[in-house]
């Protein structure tokens, strides 16, 4: 079951009450989407930074007998 309601086709419905206007949803879902990616690419570069420096500090390990 999906949380909208339904109504009948003839039936007149207005948006919810404080319902973004149609403009401003999508440069809403823009920024959001903006920020997910940003998000996303800050994280796989911490990743890639802290496998590096693990990498790095392997040539300094004493090998071991």
């Amino acid at each position: 079951m999906s949380r909208e309601p339904s109504y009948p086709d003839d039936a007149p419905v207005d948006p919810p009450a404080g319902a973004p206007s149609p403009d401003r949803a999508t440069k809403a879902d823009s920024n959001r989407t903006r920020h997910i990616v940003t998000g996303a690419a800050i994280g796989i570069g911490s990743a890639a930074l802290v496998a590096a420096l693990l990498y790095a500090s392997r040539s300094r390990r004493t090998p071991r007998a």
